[in-house]
Parts: structure tokens; C-alpha cells; sequence
């Protein structure tokens, strides 16, 4: 028996988002905040797993060295266009945010610089995104992941703040806005939930950097009741009677329902250091999602009811798609997502989530850009996740941002597997319409393997200057 509404899962919250949902705006309040940084730093010193295998992890991307030099464009192409350089974007965004968060873990100003750098070179010169449809992904993807890059080192003495929140108002955030209120011209179901959730990330990333609440509740509005196939109710459109939730998308194929649950995540988390409760709402139904694609993903067998929707665009080409059963799968291939989600329900919540617990398991430790193959796909989450999301249990609200208790070891044995992103969208027929159908030619190379992470401890030149730039954390 299928019910289109969750069922209760039996367990009261024992831990509430960081502050009311009208109050002033947090800062650093994205993917981490203050003590997010503060825990990450200690525990890493206090030489605790997994937190020292995750920032193994990122010491050794290549993307994390204080020598990177960024390659500004003045724009930006993707899916079409000459030249088609969005790589170069996704890679200096990626280098951004990993010599940031090395910063805040070990207290080395050179990466806080170079950081800074990067994000000042971009928002000097990037004065468009262009291309075919994919310039919708491009503006959502590497607008909520800038945001989060740069929201890191708000506060440095070098960062031109004013101009990086220009940027997002004035390239970033109008392309994923108006893919939320027009789809590009199509029909409401021609693309699939990741295209919404990109936007919503990156309009929600927006409105949280720019201090702009009215932005933020738009985000939040279309996550809980948009038109779109991203809005949670369409994403998972049926709640089974064992409590797991059908994800649309594996009627598409394996890799997209892994980037739309990496990105819902992501919505999920930036609000919840506001104070919104998404990943709570409507009797955490995104919690029943992930569990289907985690069990799914791990080789579990999974019900899916057939879903027909209309493609194409209005007053053109117009068609139908039915996806009838779920998706094949490779139980090796991973995307850094399940750290984050599984230490929300497990840890902050004290829920059960056997299915995401075991992913987390299996992936870890996440990496990030760099680490999942070179092309785009490995660089949809910003990663890191054993790093920045393993926590204690129940951890409470404190200043407006989650405390945790005082460092200590905590265990845990990172596993290992292999990685394979999967196709994103490319152009079809139909003109500036993107491909949403599960016959999409595959856009990403399989990834290489990860190399063994070395053992031991950490030797840090840090002590107590992890949050000397106050302002800035």
C-alpha cells in the first residue's frame, strides 16, 4: 500500500535549527558555521578520527594548495558557446572553498589568502553565464558553491565583500530565479528535480550571503510548495507503508538521483544554520527520500511507482516520458553527500537511518572536487563531508549556531569504493531545451581510483588562531 503522505516516524527532535526563522541572518551561517569551523579545528588537533582521515583528504587535493592561481573569465560558457570554459570556473570555485576550509582547520593564513584571491579575481571579471540550456546548471551549481567559497572569508581584511555579493545578484542568482518561475519556456515536468534544486541552492545561497531574507524565503517557499519537479513533494512524489520515500529520479538513472539528493541535502543544511527546518518538514520527508536512494544505491531492492510526464517546451515541440521501474546500479559509485545527511538525522536528530549510515560508511572519507574524476560531475558537491559533518550525538543550539560537545575520539573506519559520477544534462531537439530523459548521453568520465590516504597524525602548525578573524566566522 502506497500513501501520497508520509507516516510518522516515532521520534521527537532532540535538537532544533540554530534560531528562529525571522531573526537576523547567521554568519558564517551556509554548509558550516562558526562551530561547524570551531569542532572540524579540534578535533582534527586532538587527532580524532574520522576527522583526521577527512582532512588527509583535503591537505592532499590538489585543488587545497596555497599555490593555486585563478583564471578568471569575463564569461562563462556551458552546453554551448566558444570557448566552452565553465571548467575553469568549476576548478577555481573548488580551490576557493578547499584552501578556505583548510584555513579554518589548521590556521594557515597563506590558504585563507589564496582563497581571497580567487574569489577577487572572479568577481572583478565574470560578467555573464552563457551557453545552451546547461547555463541554467552552470548559474546554480557554481553560484550556491561561490557563495558558500566566499562566505568562508567574509570577514578577511582583503575580501571584497561588496563586489562578491554583486556578483550573485548580478550574474548568479537571476538565472536560477528565473529558471524557478519560467523553466526556460518548457513545460513544467521537462526537467527533472536536480535542474530546480540547483536553482534553489543557489537562490537560497544568495539570499543568505546578501543578507536578503526576502530571497531566502523564495528558496524556501519553492522548496516546500514549487510547480517544479525539485519541490519535495514532486521529487518524491510517494511515501511507501515501510517509511521509505520513492525518489523520482531513479526512474532516471543512478548518478542524477545522487545529485539530487546531494543537493536537497544542501538546501536542507544552509537552512538549517538559519533556523528553517527543512530537513524536518512535512514529517522529515526528505529523510525517507535518502534512505530509498541510499538502499537503492547500496543494491537494495526498492518499489517505484511508473511516472509519466510531459516534456518539451510551450507552444513547441511537446512529448511524453514514463519511467516504469527503477534504474540500474553500480553499488560503487558514490558522490560525497551521505556524511552531511547521515550525521543530521542520526546524530542531530537521534533518528534511525541504518541506509544512510551505511553509505556515509562506504564513502568515507568524502572528498570533493577533484577526487570524483575532472569532469563536471565530480565537482557538483563541494564535499568533505567526514571532515565537516561527522559530529557527536544530539548537539544543541547555542548563539545561533549548533555546539558541539568538547573534542574527544570518535570512531570510525573509512571504507573505500569506487567512483563513477554519471551524465548531466546535455542540449537536444527542441532548440535551447536541455536532454531530461534517462537516455542522456553520459557527459562524465568515469573517475580514477583514490589513492590510500596515509595514517598517522597530523603535525599542524596551528594553535589558537583558528578563529582569530572573528568578523569573518
Amino acid at each position: 500500500m502506497l500513501k501520497a503522505a508520509g507516516i510518522g516516524i516515532g521520534a521527537t527532535a532532540l535538537a532544533t535549527p540554530a534560531g528562529a526563522a525571522d531573526a537576523p541572518l547567521v554568519h558564517p551561517g551556509m554548509l558550516h558555521t562558526r562551530a561547524d569551523l570551531g569542532r572540524m579545528a579540534a578535533k582534527v588537533r586532538a587527532g580524532a578520527r574520522p576527522y583526521t582521515a577527512g582532512f588527509a583528504k583535503l591537505t592532499a587535493n590538489r585543488h587545497a594548495q596555497s599555490g593555486w592561481r585563478a583564471n578568471p573569465q569575463a564569461v562563462v560558457y556551458r552546453g554551448s558557446g566558444t570557448p566552452e570554459n565553465y571548467r575553469i570556473l568549476y576548478n577555481d570555485i573548488h580551490a576557493a572553498y578547499q584552501n578556505a576550509l583548510r584555513y579554518h582547520v589548521s590556521g594557515e593564513e597563506a590558504h585563507a589568502d589564496t582563497a581571497v584571491a580567487i574569489l577577487n579575481a572572479w568577481s572583478g571579471k565574470l560578467t555573464g553565464l552563457e551557453g545552451s540550456a546547461d547555463r541554467f546548471l552552470a548559474a546554480g551549481l557554481y553560484g550556491y558553491q561561490f557563495a558558500n567559497a566566499a562566505e568562508l572569508v567574509r570577514g578577511h581584511g582583503d575580501f571584497d565583500l561588496g563586489r562578491a555579493q554583486e556578483l550573485m545578484r548580478s550574474v548568479f542568482h537571476p538565472l536560477s530565479d528565473d529558471f524557478l518561475t519560467r523553466h526556460n519556456g518548457a513545460v513544467i515536468t521537462n526537467y527533472w528535480p536536480n535542474w530546480d534544486l540547483t536553482a534553489i541552492a543557489c537562490v537560497l545561497a544568495t539570499g543568505i550571503f546578501c543578507d536578503d531574507r526576502g530571497i531566502v524565503d523564495r528558496a524556501v517557499e519553492y522548496f516546500k510548495h514549487g510547480d517544479g519537479m525539485g519541490s519535495v513533494k514532486h521529487a518524491i512524489p510517494v511515501v511507501h507503508e515501510d517509511g521509505l520515500g520513492e525518489w523520482v529520479e531513479a526512474g532516471r538513472d543512478q548518478g542524477h538521483a545522487l545529485l539530487g539528493v546531494g543537493l536537497m541535502g544542501t538546501v536542507c543544511e544552509m537552512a538549517w544554520n538559519q533556523g528553517i527546518d527543512l530537513y524536518g518538514y512535512d514529517d522529515s520527508r526528505f529523510l525517507k527520500g535518502a534512505q530509498y536512494v541510499a538502499k537503492w544505491s547500496l543494491g537494495g531492492d526498492v518499489p517505484y511507482t511508473a511516472n509519466t510526464r510531459r516534456k518539451g517546451a510551450i507552444g513547441g515541440w511537446s512529448g511524453s516520458e514514463t519511467a516504469s521501474g527503477v534504474a540500474g546500479v553500480d553499488p560503487g559509485m558514490t558522490r560525497p553527500i551521505w556524511a552531511m545527511i547521515a550525521n543530521h538525522y542520526t546524530k542531530r536528530r537521534g533518528l534511525p537511518a541504518s541506509y544512510l549510515t551505511r553509505a556515509a560508511a562506504k564513502a568515507a572519507p568524502e572528498g570533493g572536487g577533484g577526487d570524483y574524476g575532472p569532469n563536471s560531475g565530480g565537482f557538483d558537491q563541494l564535499g568533505f563531508g567526514t571532515l565537516a559533518f561527522t559530529r557527536d550525538r544530539v548537539e544543541r543550539a547555542v548563539d545561533g549556531a549548533t555546539a558541539s560537545p568538547s573534542p574527544g575520539p570518535s570512531g570510525g573506519s573509512p571504507g573505500a569504493g569506487g567512483v563513477r559520477p554519471q551524465a548531466s544534462a546535455s542540449p537536444v531537439r527542441g532548440g535551447d531545451l536541455a536532454a531530461t530523459g534517462s537516455g542522456d548521453a553520459a557527459g562524465w568520465a568515469a573517475a580514477a581510483g583514490i589513492g590510500a590516504v596515509a595514517g598517522g597524525l597530523l603535525l599542524l602548525r596551528r594553535r589558537d588562531r583558528v578563529l582569530r578573524r572573528e568578523a569573518g566566522e
